[in-house]
C-alpha cells in the first residue's frame, strides 16, 4: 500500500496502515489506540513462554522431590532424573604413553518433561590425538530416554530403579566413531543409607549392523559415594566392560575411579524455589584388568543444573 508522506499524513509501515490527520481529535485517539494495541501483541507470546518454562520447572521440581538427593557419578549412567547441561573432558593415557583428549566425553543436555521421564541429547565428542597415525575429529551423536520405574526419597525408603534406552548415530569422522548405529539398553538402580549410597547399572552396546565385525559389549558400573558436609561428595567407581565378537572378543576391561564432585551450588541460595546452580568434579580412572585400552584417564566435569 503506497502512502504519500506530507506534514498532514501518518504512516505505519509495519502494519501497512496510513492515517491522514483530520481536524477532529477523535480520529487521533483512534490512531493512538490502534498503535497501543499493536504494541501489546508481542507481550502475549512472551507471557505464554514464561508460563511454559514455569510449568516445566515446576514439573521438574515435583519429579525430583520424589527421589533421593544423590550425587551424579563422574562417568557411569545413573537412575536419577536430572536436568543439567554437562561439559566433560577426559585425557586417556595408553600403555605406549600416547594420550588422547576427549572433549565432551558422551555427555550433554538432560531434560525432565515430567511423567517420571528424562530425555538426553549427547552432542558429539571431539577427539584430539597426539599421534600422526590418528586423525582428530568428532564422534557419534547419542540420544537417551530414561523412565523412572520406582523411587522413594530419603524419608520414604531412599531407593530408585530406572530403565534407559539409548541410540547412537554414526556421525563420527575418520575412526572417531562407529560405522553403524547402535542400541544402548540399560537398567540403573541404587540404594541409600543415610549420607551413603550405592548406584549400579548394567547395559549393553548392540550395533544394528555388522555386529560380528564391530563386536558387542556388556557394561557393569557401580559407584559408592558419601555426602560430606553440604557440597562435597567423594566417590569410588568401578567400570567393567565385557567384549563379545569383534577384535576384542572374549576380553574384559575394568577401571577403578576415585573422584570428588562439588555441588550443587545454587546461583541464588537465598531463594528456596530457585533451581539454577553449578557443580564441578574430577577423578582418575586406573586400569585393574590385564587387558585395557588405556592405562589411566583423568576425568573433569563441569555441570550447569537448572
Amino acid at each position: 500500500m503506497m502512502c504519500a508522506y506530507d506534514a498532514r499524513t501518518y504512516c505505519d509501515s509495519a502494519v501497512s496502515l496510513c492515517f491522514s490527520e483530520p481536524a477532529s481529535l477523535r480520529n487521533k485517539h483512534v490512531y493512538f489506540s490502534l498503535a497501543f494495541l499493536i504494541s501489546l501483541f508481542p507481550l502475549r507470546p512472551l507471557h505464554a513462554q514464561e508460563n511454559f518454562f514455569e510449568r516445566w520447572q515446576q514439573r521438574a521440581s515435583h519429579e525430583q522431590s520424589q527421589q533421593p538427593n544423590w550425587g551424579v557419578p563422574l562417568n557411569q549412567p545413573y537412575p536419577m532424573l536430572i536436568q543439567v547441561f554437562r561439559a566433560d573432558f577426559t585425557r586417556q593415557i595408553t600403555p605406549t604413553h600416547t594420550d588422547t583428549w576427549i572433549f565432551g566425553n558422551a555427555k550433554g543436555l538432560n531434560l525432565i518433561p515430567g511423567l517420571h521421564s528424562e530425555f538426553d541429547f549427547y552432542y558429539p565428542s571431539y577427539y584430539e590425538h597426539n599421534v600422526k597415525t590418528a586423525k582428530d575429529g568428532f564422534g557419534d551423536v547419542q540420544f537417551v530416554y530414561k523412565y523412572r520405574i520406582l523411587t522413594g526419597n530419603e524419608q520414604h525408603g531412599n531407593y530408585m530403579l530406572s530403565a534407559l534406552l539409548g541410540a547412537s548415530i554414526p556421525t563420527g569422522s575418520y575412526s572417531n566413531g562407529s560405522t553403524d548405529a547402535a542400541i544402548l539398553p540399560t537398567i540403573a538402580g541404587g540404594k541409600g543409607f543415610g549420607k551413603f549410597d550405592v548406584i549400579s547399572t548394567v547395559g549393553g552396546n548392540l550395533p544394528t549392523a555388522d555386529g560380528e565385525k564391530l563386536g558387542r559389549t556388556l557394561g557393569w558400573n557401580t559407584t559408592a559415594q558419601y555426602r560430606l558436609a553440604k557440597y562435597f561428595i567423594p566417590e569410588l567407581e568401578s567400570n567393567a566392560t565385557w567384549y563379545y565378537a569383534g577384535k576384542n572378543d572374549g576380553k574384559m576391561q575394568n577401571f577403578l575411579e576415585p573422584g570428588l564432585t562439588v555441588g550443587k551450588i545454587k546461583i541464588h541460595p537465598d531463594d528456596p524455589k530457585s533451581r539454577p546452580g553449578f557443580s564441578l568434579g574430577a577423578g582418575i580412572q586406573i586400569a585393574t584388568s590385564e587387558y585395557h585400552a588405556y592405562n589411566h584417564a583423568l576425568v573433569f566435569t563441569g555441570r550447569f543444573l537448572f
